[in-house]
C-alpha cells in the first residue's frame, strides 16, 4: 500500500479483500438460547423427574387422574420457569439493541460514517471528543488526544495519546474525550483488547447457585427415600399375601406422599414472584435463583469507577492564598455551590475566587449544555468539571471571539494556555500540574492584591497541593498574566490558586454499605484506579481499609499469603481482569458466597466467576451484562442491599414452605405405614394424598412464600454457605408435627371404623387437611412468635387457607368431587374430632416461640 493511499484511507476493494480474511468487527455472537431449550431444561430438576416417573406408573396401572394431575403440576412448573427465564432474556437483547455503534472512517479521501461493524483492520478512524473507539488502532496523527479507558482498565483518568505504535494505542469500548486524531485500526472482533477479555470471560464455566444446590441435594435424598420406602412396603405386603396391585398402587402412594408434588412449583413460583418485586425495584433477575443467592453473600467485591462513584470529574475544593472553599454537588449539575466558613460565596464576592473560576472558564474546551431537567457536558472530565465549578459560582461566561490563541496541553508539558482579549486588554490563562504552573509564575494574586511570589509562598503552595494529593485529590493550578501584545508568553504568571478535583462517590452508596456491614457482609473495593484514589473514596464511604495493594503487590503473593490478606480490611488497586478473578477464587475457596458488580468490561470475568454477578444496566458494556445474573436497572448499588434483603426474605421463605410440605407429607407418610403394619385398610387413597399435596397444600405454601420479611432479617450475619435447608431443627419439627398428625388421623380412623370404612376414610383424611392448615401458623416464622410478625400481615395466607378449607368441604359434599375422592359426607361429631386435635397443632408452637422469645431477652 503506498502512502498516498494510506492517507486516503481503504478503497472499497481492500474493505472486501480484508473483511474475506477478518470477518465483521463483532464479537463472536453467543449463540442465542432458543426457546425450546429454555423450557426443556425446567424439566432437570431430580424431583421433577421423580414426579415424571410417578405419572408414568400411574398412567400403567391405569390410574389416569392421577397421572393427569401430577403431569400438569410438572408443566405448571416448567411454564413457569420458562416465562421468567425467557423474559429475562428478551430483556437483555433489547438493551443490547438499544443502540447500533456508528463509527467515522476515512475512506477513498472521503470521511463516511458507517456502522462499526463494518470496520476492517487498515481502516483509518476518525476520532473526536466523544466518539467511541470501535476497533483496536494505532494513532497516526494527533492533536492532544486523550482517551478515557475506565471501562477496559477501572483508571478514572483518561490517559493521553501521541502518535505511534508505543503511546498511540487506542482501544476498542474506550472513548474520546478530548482532542482529535486519526488512527490505523490493528485489530477487531474478538482480536480486539475488549475481545480478549470477552473469551477470558467465556472461559469460566457457569455455576450452580446455592439454592440450586441444596435443593437437588434435598429432593436426591427425598426421592431415594421414597422410592426405597415404596418398594419396601409393597414388597413386604406382597410377602404377606396381599393383593399385588393394591400394594403397588399402596407403594405409589407412599411415594407420592413422601415427595412433595408442589414443591418445584411453589419454589418457582415464590422466585419469579420475588424476580417480579425486584424488577419494580430496578433490579433484573436473570435466573430465578440469582436474588436469592445474592441474599446468602458474605463478600461484595465491588469496582470503584461507575459503581461507587459517579464517573463524572467534580470540583470539591478551591484553595488560595487567602483562603479555602468548599464545593457542593456532584457531576456536572450545576445546582451545587461555593461555600465559605458555611456561607454560600460567588465569583462577585472575591476577586481572587473571579479569577481562579475565569481560568478555569476560560481556558478549556468542554461545554455543559441543558437539556430538559439534565446536564450533559461534552469534553475532558478535568475540564468539564471546571466549568461546573464556575457556574457553580456565578463567573461570567467568556466571548468566544475573545479567543485570540492556544498553545494546547501536551503530556510533555503538562499544562495549557489561551490569549484572550477582555475589556482589560489581553489575558494569558493558563491551567495545568501544580510543579509546571507553579514554575512559571513570579507573583501570588491575594485579597489585598498582586505581590510577589517569596519563598513562604511557595512552600505554602507545595503543602496545600500536597495534602490534596493525598487525599485522592487531582490537583490543577491556575495562573495568569496581563500583556500588552497578543502573544502567550508562559513567563512571569501570577499563580491564583488551586482546584481539588475528584470522581465522587454516590449519595447512596455510603448507607448501602453501612446497611451491609450491618447485616454482616463485607464490603471488598476492587479497582483499576490508583491506590490513593481508591483509599480516598474507601474513606468518604466509611468503608474500613487497613491495606491498599496494587496489582503488581498482589502477584507477588502465592495463595498463603492472598488468603491472609483477605483476612483483613483491604482493598486493591490498579487491578487487572486476570487479578480480579483470582482474588473472587480465593474468597470461594474459604466457602465465602461472593457478590461482583460491576460496569466494564474489565469485570466481566470476575461477575461470572463470582457465586452471583451484578451489572450496570445503563453504563454495563454488554460484555459484563451477560457475564451477569442481576443487571441493575438504574446502575445504583443502594439496590443491591434492597436486593439482598429480598434475597434473604426467598431463602427464609423457601425454608419455611420446605419445612411445612415436609411435615405435612411426614404426617402422611407416618399414618400409611403404621396402617399398613398393623394391617388396617388404606387410610388414605393415592387421588387422596395427591389432593392434598397438590391442592391444598400446595396453594397454601405459595401463600407462605409470600411472606413478607421479618423485622429483624437484615440485623443478622449471612447464613453459612453450608446451612441445610432443613437442619436438625427442622428435621425434629418435622417428625413432631408429623407423628401427631400422623397418629391423630389414624386414631380419627380406627374411632369411627365402626361406622363405615368410607366415613372414617372421609373424617380422617378431612382431619389431615386442617391439621396441615393449622399447621402453617408454626411455619410462618421459624423464631419469632405471630404477635411479633403480625397476625394478619400475610393476607394471602389467609385467603389460601379459605380457599383451601372451602375446597375441602366441596370434596366431601360436593357429588363430583365426592366421585373424584371417594368421599361420603361427614357430620358435626365427626368436625368436633377434627377440630379437638387440631387445637394442639395452634397453640403449642406459638407458646414454644414465646417463650424461646423470652428466654433470648433474659
Amino acid at each position: 500500500m503506498t502512502a498516498s493511499t494510506r492517507d486516503k484511507g481503504l478503497t472499497d476493494t481492500e474493505v472486501l479483500t480484508a473483511r474475506q480474511t477478518s470477518g465483521w468487527n463483532e464479537l463472536p455472537a453467543v449463540t442465542p438460547v432458543k426457546p425450546v431449550v429454555v423450557f426443556l431444561r425446567q424439566f432437570t430438576s431430580f424431583l421433577v423427574v421423580i414426579l415424571i416417573i410417578a405419572a408414568g406408573v400411574a398412567l400403567v396401572l391405569g390410574e389416569v387422574i392421577d397421572a393427569i394431575t401430577i403431569g400438569l403440576v410438572v408443566i405448571l412448573n416448567a411454564v413457569l420457569g420458562f416465562v421468567q427465564e425467557w423474559k429475562a432474556e428478551t430483556a437483555l437483547t433489547a438493551l443490547r439493541n438499544m443502540l447500533a455503534p456508528m463509527a467515522m472512517v476515512l475512506r477513498d479521501g472521503q470521511e463516511k460514517i458507517i456502522p462499526a461493524r463494518e470496520i476492517v483492520p487498515g481502516d483509518i478512524l476518525v476520532l473526536a471528543p466523544g466518539a467511541k473507539i470501535a476497533a483496536d488502532a494505532v494513532v497516526i496523527r494527533s492533536a492532544e488526544l486523550t482517551v478515557d479507558e475506565s471501562v477496559l482498565t477501572g483508571e478514572s483518568l483518561p490517559v493521553a495519546k501521541s502518535d505511534g505504535a508505543t503511546t498511540g494505542e487506542v482501544f476498542a469500548g474506550t472513548s474520546v474525550t478530548s482532542g482529535r486524531a486519526e488512527a490505523r485500526v490493528t485489530a477487531t472482533g474478538a482480536h480486539t483488547e475488549f475481545g480478549r477479555i470477552a473469551h477470558l470471560t467465556g472461559s469460566v464455566g457457569t455455576g450452580v447457585t446455592n439454592l440450586q444446590s441444596k435443593l437437588s441435594g434435598l429432593a436426591r435424598q427425598l426421592g431415594i427415600a421414597a422410592l426405597l420406602v415404596a418398594a419396601t412396603v409393597a414388597g413386604l405386603g406382597i410377602a404377606l399375601g396381599r393383593d399385588l396391585v393394591e400394594m403397588v398402587m399402596t407403594g405409589l402412594s407412599l411415594s407420592v406422599a413422601m415427595v412433595p408434588e408442589g414443591l418445584p412449583a411453589v419454589v418457582t413460583i415464590t422466585l419469579a414472584l420475588g424476580a417480579t418485586a425486584m424488577v419494580r425495584h430496578k433490579a433484573l433477575a436473570r435466573r430465578l435463583q440469582a436474588v436469592e443467592t445474592l441474599g446468602a453473600a458474605s463478600v461484595i467485591c465491588t469496582d470503584k469507577t461507575g459503581t461507587l462513584t459517579e464517573n463524572k470529574m467534580t470540583a470539591t475544593l478551591i484553595w488560595t492564598a487567602d483562603r479555602s472553599y468548599d464545593v457542593t454537588g456532584t457531576g456536572y449539575d450545576p445546582a451545587g455551590h461555593i461555600a465559605f466558613g458555611g456561607a454560600r460565596v460567588r465569583a462577585g464576592d472575591d476577586p481572587v475566587l473571579a479569577a481562579v473560576l475565569q481560568a478555569g472558564l476560560f481556558c478549556s474546551h468542554a461545554q455543559l449544555r441543558r437539556e430538559g431537567e439534565s446536564w450533559h457536558m461534552t469534553g475532558a472530565p478535568t475540564e468539564g468539571a471546571l466549568i461546573t465549578l464556575a457556574y457553580k459560582g456565578w463567573c461570567d461566561l467568556p466571548d468566544e471571539r475573545g479567543l485570540l490563541a492556544e498553545i494546547p496541553f501536551s503530556s510533555a508539558r503538562k499544562r495549557m494556555s489561551v490569549l484572550y482579549l477582555t475589556g482589560d486588554g489581553y489575558c494569558v490563562l493558563t491551567k495545568g500540574a501544580p510543579e509546571q504552573i507553579l514554575g512559571i509564575c513570579t507573583e501570588v494574586m491575594t485579597g489585598a492584591g498582586i505581590r510577589p511570589l517569596a519563598p513562604g509562598d511557595i512552600e505554602e503552595i507545595t503543602r496545600a497541593y500536597t495534602e490534596m494529593a493525598g487525599r485522592g485529590l487531582r490537583v490543577i493550578a491556575l495562573a495568569r498574566r496581563r500583556t500588552d501584545t497578543p502573544q502567550i508568553v508562559e513567563e512571569n504568571l501570577t499563580f491564583l490558586g488551586l482546584v481539588g478535583l475528584i470522581d465522587p462517590p454516590r449519595a447512596e452508596v455510603r448507607s448501602a454499605i453501612a446497611s451491609a456491614r450491618s447485616a454482616g457482609i463485607r464490603v471488598i473495593m476492587i479497582t483499576g484506579d490508583s491506590p490513593v484514589t481508591a483509599a480516598a473514596i474507601a474513606e468518604q464511604l466509611s468503608l474500613t481499609v487497613t491495606q491498599a495493594l496494587t496489582g503488581q503487590e498482589l502477584d507477588a503473593l502465592d495463595e498463603a499469603a492472598l488468603l491472609e490478606t483477605l483476612s483483613g480490611d483491604v482493598l486493591f488497586a490498579r487491578t487487572r481482569p486476570e487479578q480480579k478473578m483470582r482474588i473472587v477464587a480465593a474468597l470461594q475457596s474459604q466457602n465465602q458466597i461472593v457478590a461482583m458488580t460491576g460496569d466494564g468490561v474489565n469485570d466481566a470475568p470476575a461477575l461470572k466467576q463470582a457465586d452471583i454477578g451484578v451489572s450496570m444496566g445503563i453504563r454495563g458494556t454488554d460484555v459484563a451484562r451477560d457475564a451477569s445474573d442481576l443487571v441493575l436497572l438504574d446502575d445504583n448499588f443502594a439496590t443491591i442491599v434492597r436486593a439482598i434483603g429480598e434475597g434473604r426474605r426467598q431463602f427464609a421463605n423457601v425454608r419455611k414452605f420446605v419445612r411445612y410440605l415436609l411435615s405435612s407429607n411426614a404426617g402422611e407418610v407416618i399414618a400409611l405405614v403404621v396402617n399398613i403394619a398393623i394391617g388396617g385398610p388404606l387410610v388414605f387413597l393415592a387421588t387422596q394424598i395427591l389432593w392434598m399435596n397438590l391442592i391444598t397444600d400446595g396453594v397454601t405454601a405459595v401463600a407462605l412464600g409470600l411472606e413478607k420479611a421479618e423485622p429483624d432479617h437484615m440485623q443478622h450475619p449471612p447464613r453459612d454457605k453450608t446451612d441445610a435447608i432443613l437442619g436438625y431443627r427442622g428435621i425434629a419439627t418435622i417428625i413432631v408435627l408429623g407423628l401427631y398428625t400422623g397418629l391423630s388421623s389414624l386414631w380419627i380412623f380406627f374411632h369411627l371404623m365402626d361406622q363405615g370404612v368410607d366415613l372414617a376414610r372421609t373424617t380422617a383424611f378431612t382431619g389431615m387437611v386442617v391439621f396441615e392448615k393449622a399447621s402453617v401458623f408454626a411455619f410462618r416464622s421459624l423464631r419469632l412468635p405471630g404477635s411479633r410478625i403480625g397476625w394478619f400481615s400475610n393476607p394471602f395466607l389467609l385467603c389460601a387457607l379459605a380457599l383451601t378449607l372451602g375446597a375441602q368441604v366441596l370434596a366431601i359434599y360436593w357429588p363430583p368431587l365426592q366421585t373424584l375422592l371417594r368421599t361420603v359426607p361427614i357430620g358435626l361429631a365427626e368436625w368436633q374430632w377434627i377440630a379437638l386435635f387440631a387445637l394442639p397443632v395452634l397453640i403449642l408452637p406459638e407458646a414454644f416461640k414465646l417463650l424461646l422469645m423470652r428466654g433470648q431477652r433474659t
